[in-house]
């Protein structure tokens, strides 16, 4: 049965917020919420994500999407997502002869959405026997234009103002969750057609992300409503944290002094927070392939236990978990470059800094905002206090 497709339409080019799908929302890449909320509905059974980005793809299909390749004609400012939504289904039935019964289109800008709500969309349309569906906030907002130089009312009497429980209730359009049968998309070159249903989300919906604001609002929301995110799963299983040491611990720079000595740049916060991490009991090692003083020093006052001059980081990773009885995929391991690739593709969270090499972030299921040296290791020691109940310390 061809059964409910979910499309994710994602560019890699944003100007209001630039790079906005990759940037880290509730602990993973924005475009990875959208997709692991779409894998977590019980009624859909394929999804795709549209995008023109190599990074955005990797990020999608590490959460279980299928990548359509969307051409740059339809990936610029000026291009529709009707245009990405058709192209997809297009590419889909030439591709593999498939022809969904439905499609759920998720806007990744749009991602609070609670347990359960894309299901009740789908739920919602089935019931009232409707082609397609849009989700709503209800508005209680009093709405003003401006016509020929004069404000006038657009939907209210200002002279005879109504109390909310006497309006006609009105909603929003919250670019959350659309549910379209092909046919709609195909005839209207429209997400909406034949006729319409409304599914009712809370206010807390109504807000997009399109700048920078938007960002911090919408994941305040998120965190505050508790809204389940692919991070809160990721971090709460965890036995062990294994750090690279430069580029991680270090910004990947040197400074060789007279002698041949030679000095990094870490940070006190990373410090700080590995202080508050090992209160936890949460064990934290450090593997170098390097053998440097320097290394010993910083994880000796860290209190943290480093091995070093290590050619195979694999091997000694394997070995080192066997023998302590932690299962690869409870460990976490955070990289910066492509020497840690074969690390982060054996356990179960792999992490980079936000200025790793590409082929690492492309491997990562966590890639944090701050980069390697300048709060990267902070800031995942404070992700993991807020997931497990410490809350975030400063």
């Amino acid at each position: 049965m061809p059964g409910i497709l979910a499309i994710i339409p994602a560019r890699g080019g944003s100007k209001g917020l630039p790079r906005k799908n990759l940037r880290l929302f509730c602990g993973v890449p924005l475009v990875s919420v959208t997709v692991w909320q779409a894998a977590q509905s019980v009624s859909i059974s394929r999804i795709v994500v549209s995008t023109d980005d190599e990074e955005i793809a990797a990020a999608a299909e590490r959460f279980g999407a299928e990548i359509i390749v969307r051409p740059p004609d339809i990936s610029d400012d000026a291009a529709s997502s009707e245009s990405a939504l058709l192209h997809s289904l297009d590419s889909l039935r030439d591709r593999d002869g498939y022809e969904p019964d439905l499609v759920v289109f998720l806007q990744c800008t749009s991602p609070v959405r609670y347990q359960g709500d894309i299901d009740r969309a789908v739920a919602t349309l089935v019931r009232e026997e409707a082609d397609s569906l849009l989700s709503v906030a209800p508005s209680h907002r009093f709405l003003w234009s401006r016509a020929n130089g004069n404000a006038r009312p657009v939907n209210y009497d200002p002279v005879h103002r109504p109390r909310r429980q006497e309006r006609t209730p009105e909603f929003v359009e919250n670019g959350s969750i659309y549910v379209f049968k092909p046919w709609v998309l195909r005839q209207f070159r429209n997400r909406l057609g034949g006729k319409i249903a409304l599914f009712e989300m809370d206010e807390a919906t109504s807000f997009e992300i399109d700048d920078a604001f938007d960002f911090e609002l919408v994941q305040w929301i998120a965190r505050s409503r508790g809204v389940p995110m692919p991070s809160h799963e990721m971090l709460s299983d965890l036995r062990l944290l294994v750090l690279d040491f430069d580029g991680v611990l270090t910004d990947d720079r040197v400074l060789v002094i007279e002698g041949g000595k030679e000095a990094v740049w870490c940070s006190r916060g990373d410090g700080m927070g590995i202080a508050l991490l090992r209160e936890t009991g949460l064990p934290i090692v450090v593997l170098s392939r390097e053998t440097n003083s320097v290394v010993a020093d910083r994880c000796r006052k860290l209190g943290i236990p480093s091995y070093q001059g290590i050619g195979d980081k694999e091997a000694f990773l394997e070995s080192y978990c066997r023998d302590s009885g932690i299962p690869l995929r409870q460990v976490a391991y955070v990289g910066n470059d492509i020497n840690d690739i074969e690390c982060m593709k054996r356990v179960g969270l792999p992490i980079a800094v936000a200025d790793a090499h590409l082929e690492v972030r492309k491997t990562a299921r966590l890639i944090l905002n701050a980069a390697g040296g300048r709060g990267a290791v902070r800031e995942l020691c404070d992700l993991i206090l807020t997931r497990w109940g410490s809350g975030l310390v400063s």
